[in-house]
C-alpha cells in the first residue's frame, strides 16, 4: 500500500469571462460590414429572369433607377401609369437626362469614371418606355448600365 494518496485533477470549467466581448465584436463587425438600402424604393416592380447574372459591386458610385407603377400613396405629377425613379427622387423622363447630369457633377472625378446606373425594370413596363429611359441614360453620358434580374428557375426547381 501506497502512504501517499494521490488527488485526482479535475478538468477547469470553461472561461466565459471573455465571451459577451466576443458577442460583441462579432455584432459591431456585422453592423459595419452589411449595406443597408439607402435608397427608399417608391416605384413596384417585378423584375424579369434572366439566366447570366452578375452582382453589382461598387455601390459608391451607383445611380439606381426604377421604372414601374407608383407604390399607392405616392404622389406623382404625371398621369402615366408608369413612373421613373431616380435614386430617391421621382423624375419625368424628358427630365432624366438634366437630373442624371446633375447627380455626376456631385460626384468625384474618380466616381464619375466608375459611375454605374442600375436600372431595375417592371416587366409590364412597354418597351417605348424603356426605349426613352435608354436614350436619356445615352444623352446623360451615362453609359456604364446594369440591369437587374432575378434568377430563372430551370425545368424542376420550385
Amino acid at each position: 500500500m501506497s502512504i501517499i494518496q494521490r488527488k485526482r485533477r479535475r478538468l477547469p470549467d470553461l472561461n466565459t469571462a471573455a465571451l459577451p466581448d466576443l458577442i460583441f465584436t462579432v455584432l459591431f463587425f456585422f453592423m459595419i460590414v452589411t449595406h443597408m438600402r439607402n435608397v427608399p424604393v417608391k416605384v413596384t416592380t417585378k423584375v424579369p429572369q434572366g439566366t447570366q447574372l452578375a452582382k453589382l459591386v461598387k455601390n459608391s458610385s451607383t445611380i439606381y433607377v426604377f421604372v414601374g407603377k407608383a407604390v399607392p400613396g405616392i404622389k406623382t405629377s404625371s398621369t402615366d401609369s408608369v413612373v421613373v425613379q431616380v435614386n430617391d427622387k421621382i423624375v419625368a423622363i424628358p427630365e432624366m437626362a438634366d437630373y442624371l447630369a446633375a447627380e455626376r457633377e456631385k460626384m468625384s472625378p474618380e466616381e464619375q469614371e466608375q459611375l454605374t446606373v442600375s436600372v431595375k425594370i417592371d416587366r409590364d413596363v412597354p418597351m417605348g418606355v424603356v426605349t426613352d429611359v435608354k436614350m436619356a441614360l445615352r444623352k446623360a453620358g451615362t453609359l456604364k448600365v446594369h440591369y437587374a434580374a432575378s434568377k430563372r428557375k430551370e425545368k424542376g426547381q420550385e
